[in-house]
C-alpha cells in the first residue's frame, strides 16, 4: 500500500488503523486502493455491552459513568474495514445556540427531543451574538472531552459535538418563523447577524478539538484525517431559496470547510435538494450524506448520488449488503463511502473480500 502522509496514532479498538487510514487518504484525494471505502461494524460475541446515554442524560447526568459505560460498549465491537471507533458527544441539537444565551426546552411528551427558547425578540435590542465562554453547559461539555480524553485516549478517536452553526443558529435564537420573515423585511439586519454566527465557529471548533485532543490522535466526524474533519449542515436551508442560500449560508459553509479541512455534509431531506448546484460547486465539501424522508432508503436515490458524482463531490451511502453491491454497479467507487452492519467479524470480512473481487 501506499505511504502514509500523515501515520495515526495507534488506537486500541482499531488495531489496523494505518490500513484504514492509507484507504481514507486516498479517498480525500479522490484515488482508490483496490475497493471502495467501506465501513462495517459487527457485535462481538460474549462481549459485555453498557446502556448508552440521551441527551437528558449528557446534560444531567454522571459524565464518568456515561464514559465508562461507552468504553464498555467499544470493546463489544468490531469495526471492519474504514470504520472508525468515536467518542463525540452531545446535548441537543441546539446546543450551541444555549451556548449562545438561548435557554434549553425540555418536555416528557417529546422523548429525547430538546430545543432552545428563541432568545432574540428584538434584533435592534438584542445583544450581539456570541459565545457565553462561562456558560455552565459550554464548560460542562468542554469537561465531558476533557474527562473522556483521559479514559478514552489512544483507545478510540474523538468527533465534534453537534454543529448547528451558521443560520441553524440564528433559527434557534430567533425562531424559524420569524427569521424567515426577517430574511424578506431586514436582510441587512441578517448579514450583521450572521456575521456574527460566522464568529462563534472557530471558537467552538477549536476548543473542543482542543479537549478531545483531535491534533493529536486524529479527526473522525463523517470523514477521518489527522489534519482535520468534521460534519457541517444547515438543515434551514429547505425554508430558503437559492438566492438566499448563496448570500447568507454558501459563504459560512465554505469558512468552515476551511477550519476543518475536511468536510461532511449533512444534507437534510427532500427540501434541501434545490440547493444541490451551490453546494456541488463549494470548493471545501468533500462528501454529501444525503437523508432521505423515512421509509426512503438511500439506494432509492440513486440518481441523486449519481448526479452529486457527475459534478465531483462524494457520497456517502448506507444500507444493507445486498443493497450496497447493487449501489457499486452504477457509484464510482472512488467516490463513494459506504457504510453497513454485519453479523459477525467474519461476515464483515467477507463484506469487505466482496468489494476487492468485485472492484
Amino acid at each position: 500500500m501506499a505511504e502514509l502522509k500523515h501515520p495515526p496514532a495507534a488506537i486500541e479498538f482499531k488495531p489496523d488503523i494505518e490500513d484504514a487510514a492509507r484507504r481514507w487518504e486516498a479517498y480525500l484525494d479522490g484515488e482508490i486502493i483496490d475497493r471502495p471505502l467501506v465501513s462495517v461494524t459487527a457485535h462481538i460475541e460474549g462481549r459485555p455491552t453498557a446502556p448508552g446515554s440521551d441527551y437528558h442524560g449528557r446534560v444531567f447526568g454522571e459524565m464518568d459513568r456515561i464514559i465508562d459505560n461507552a468504553l464498555t460498549n467499544y470493546g463489544s465491537v468490531y469495526y471492519g474495514g474504514e470504520a472508525m471507533p468515536s467518542f463525540g458527544t452531545s446535548f441537543g441539537p441546539d446546543e450551541i445556540a444555549v451556548f449562545c444565551g438561548a435557554e434549553f426546552a425540555w418536555s416528557d411528551e417529546s422523548g429525547n427531543t430538546n430545543w432552545s427558547v428563541p432568545s432574540i425578540d428584538d434584533w435592534d435590542d438584542a445583544p450581539p451574538i456570541a459565545l457565553d465562554e462561562s456558560h455552565p453547559l459550554w464548560l460542562r461539555i468542554q469537561e465531558f472531552y476533557r474527562r473522556a480524553a483521559e479514559k478514552l485516549a489512544g483507545k478510540v478517536l474523538f468527533t465534534q459535538i453537534d454543529l448547528h452553526t451558521n443560520m441553524d443558529l440564528l433559527a434557534a435564537l430567533r425562531g424559524p418563523q420569524r427569521l424567515c420573515m426577517d430574511l424578506l423585511d431586514r436582510p441587512e439586519t441578517i448579514d450583521r447577524a450572521m456575521a456574527q454566527a460566522r464568529a462563534v465557529f472557530p471558537k467552538i471548533w477549536r476548543a473542543i478539538a482542543e479537549a478531545g485532543r483531535m491534533d493529536e490522535f486524529g479527526y473522525c466526524g463523517g470523514l477521518y484525517s489527522m489534519e482535520g474533519a468534521a460534519i457541517l449542515q444547515c438543515d434551514f436551508i429547505c425554508m430558503i431559496s437559492p438566492a438566499m442560500f448563496r448570500r447568507w449560508v454558501l459563504p459560512a459553509l465554505e469558512e468552515e470547510a476551511q477550519i476543518v479541512k475536511h468536510a461532511f455534509f449533512h444534507w437534510d431531506g427532500p427540501g434541501a435538494i434545490k440547493h444541490m448546484d451551490d453546494l456541488t460547486a463549494t470548493k471545501g465539501l468533500h462528501t454529501f450524506g444525503y437523508v432521505p424522508n423515512p421509509g426512503v432508503d438511500h439506494i432509492d436515490r440513486l440518481d441523486l448520488y449519481k448526479a452529486v458524482q457527475q459534478r465531483g463531490k462524494c457520497v456517502q451511502v448506507s444500507g444493507s449488503f445486498e443493497q450496497l453491491k447493487q449501489m457499486h454497479r452504477e457509484l464510482r467507487p472512488e467516490k463513494t463511502a459506504y457504510c453497513t452492519g454485519a453479523a459477525s467479524p467474519a461476515e464483515a470480512e467477507e463484506i469487505l473480500d466482496w468489494f476487492v473481487k468485485n472492484t
